[in-house]
């Protein structure tokens, strides 16, 4: 969620629909979709492997071999481009602020510009009150996303790593996604509203005369599409306090006013709410976040709409 800047080494609160400036990594770290590729051994090959040239019937058999495995290897082409709907898609994935913003108020309280206002380069974002991290749960979420994403063949590019010392800035973040021409990113937060209040709402750009105006369409589609495969697989209340049906369109973040790729931001919860809360701090409920948001990703980007 996005905060007010950092007063000293203090972890200051958010308010009410606050989103996170979120830590990144400048060059973004890279999880590529696993290649998955086998060949067969051809006579010529294995004539070679036992110490004696191919013969002229060694060669033959490779020919006829070759002509007769072609269909074979379509059909097995086809079949991985069938278990792997997201093959040739690029997602970055946003884990919002940074574990150690805290110690690095100088860095994070600079200005950057965002097109249309200039705000704090980043913040330290809420925590559970018991001091379980958005930084660290955010971090946690999208590591289990990127990973089954990869598994669908996708290239997933994160902004942070947990070696990323602090930050990076806002518009840096954006860039990121900007640099990977990415089809589809997500900046992932928890909320730190009022104790009372609970539930998740997804955050979509507003035009602004500015860089994200091209792809606000795109990013409705795609923030409606994780809405709803994130309200149906972890059966999360949509927000009681913000949004319409867990739906909110603002025009002051950073990671979306400079995006040119389609974008959103998922507020996961409220992290002051003890039922919120609970789920959390729960791995095997974290683990079934990650499967929503990969389904909503899928969703959006498979789309023939």
């Amino acid at each position: 969620m996005i905060r007010r800047p950092l007063a000293a080494a203090a972890l200051a609160l958010c308010g009410v629909g606050a989103v996170a400036c979120g830590g990144a990594e400048v060059s973004g770290a890279e999880v590529s979709g696993a290649e998955v590729s086998g060949t067969g051994t051809s006579a010529s090959t294995a004539s070679s492997q036992l110490g004696r040239p191919a013969s002229a019937e060694d060669q033959a058999t490779d020919t006829a071999s070759a002509g007769t495995a072609a269909p074979a290897t379509r059909t097995a082409a086809a079949s991985e481009v069938e278990a792997r709907p997201l093959a040739g898609k690029v997602v970055v994935i946003d884990p919002g602020h940074n574990g150690g913003n805290f110690r690095h108020t100088r860095e994070i309280n600079q200005l950057v510009d965002i097109a249309n206002q200039k705000k704090a380069c980043d913040t330290t974002g809420t925590s559970t009150n018991d001091g379980y991290t958005e930084a660290a749960f955010t971090l946690d979420v999208s590591t289990r996303l990127a990973k089954l994403l990869r598994a669908q063949g996708a290239t997933v590019k994160l902004t942070r790593t947990s070696s990323t010392p602090w930050g990076p800035c806002i518009n840096q973040r954006a860039a990121i996604g900007n640099k990977a021409k990415a089809d589809a990113a997500i900046s992932i937060h928890g909320d730190g509203a009022g104790a009372n209040l609970r539930g998740f709402h997804v955050i979509m750009p507003k035009k602004i005369g500015g860089p994200v105006d091209p792809v606000v369409k795109d990013s409705a589609r795609l923030g409606v599409d994780v809405r709803n495969a994130f309200h149906s697989g972890t059966g999360l209340p949509y927000s009681n306090y913000i949004g319409k049906q867990a739906l909110n369109y603002r025009s002051d973040l950073g990671g979306l006013n400079l995006s040119t790729v389609p974008k959103i931001f998922i507020e996961c919860g409220n992290m002051r709410n003890a039922t919120d809360a609970a789920k959390f701090k729960n791995p095997a409920f974290r683990a079934k976040m990650a499967r929503a948001l990969a389904k909503g990703l899928e969703n959006y980007l498979t789309s023939t709409r």
